[in-house]
């Protein structure tokens, strides 16, 4: 089917943030294929990479009217509500794709975190529980779920939440990112510079930089909490730097902008 050989090689050019390329490869299997939801889900995802929001709502849309039941398309709906902060439609449709898809826990994940927004934490905390029972080792919603206990100050379990994602994700500088501040709050402020320390080693360049600003408007309640940290440069060991480095690599984690997983 060559319409797949194209959504594939859209695939491809995102994945090598080709945005522009991959666009035009999803509208050529649209010509091809003008009634593939798959297809137009697609191209949305792929204007939603770029913000190019009222674009990848109306593919969204296109899908779902071509085929209502696509969850995927249902989710990006509510990706893009997500990023417009409209968490109550977020919320709606989110509920519609995983009415659809009640066992993917991408999409349970998802849904938490518009429920977290709308001002109901404790069942967003029951969801993400769910999707965890489903995958106990989805690294989506553990990080999620640590930062939703951080949201609700219950530091001693997000400690406990991180420190097992860590063993799943050690070289995701997002995890040391909420372990510093965890720590903070914990008043253990060697392992909170040193947590921020190995965070900024693991992304020198600041690609996370954004990640790391949506996890701190989703779930810190004072924007202050790292300053000052400087001061404590000191107290960080040569042992601590060479722990670091002998840690192995897994793949990242994608907090807010997740709805290619479920692809």
């Amino acid at each position: 089917m060559i319409i797949f050989s194209w959504c594939a090689s859209g695939n491809c050019l995102s994945l090598n943030h080709e945005y522009d390329k991959a666009i035009q490869a999803f509208k050529r299997a649209i010509q091809l294929a003008p009634e593939s939801d798959y297809a137009y889900t697609l191209l949305g995802n792929e204007y939603s990479l770029i913000d190019e929001l009222e674009r990848a709502m109306a593919c969204f849309r296109k899908a779902i009217q071509l085929n209502p039941r696509s969850y995927k398309a249902w989710n990006g709906v509510a990706m893009v509500y997500l990023k417009q902060e409209k968490f109550q439609s977020a919320e709606f449709h989110f509920t519609k794709a995983t009415s659809i898809f009640r066992t993917n826990p991408d999409l349970i994940c998802h849904l938490a975190v518009a429920q977290h927004k709308c001002n109901r934490s404790d069942n967003a905390l029951t969801l993400l529980n769910d999707a965890l029972k489903i995958d106990s080792k989805n690294a989506l919603c553990k990080f999620h779920k640590a930062g939703l206990l951080l949201h609700l100050e219950r530091y001693p379990e997000a400690l406990s939440e991180l420190e097992e994602l860590r063993q799943i994700a050690p070289k995701e500088s997002l995890v040391y990112y909420l372990l510093s501040k965890v720590h903070r709050h914990l008043k253990n402020f060697h392992y909170s510079y040193m947590y921020m320390s190995w965070s900024m080693d693991l992304d020198p360049k600041g690609a996370n930089n954004q990640l790391k600003e949506n996890a701190d408007k989703f779930y810190s309640k004072d924007e202050d909490l790292l300053l000052g940290m400087e001061d404590m440069a000191s107290s960080v060991t040569e042992d601590d730097n060479s722990q670091m480095q002998s840690q192995s690599s897994l793949q990242d984690i994608q907090p807010m902008d997740s709805s290619e997983e479920i692809l």
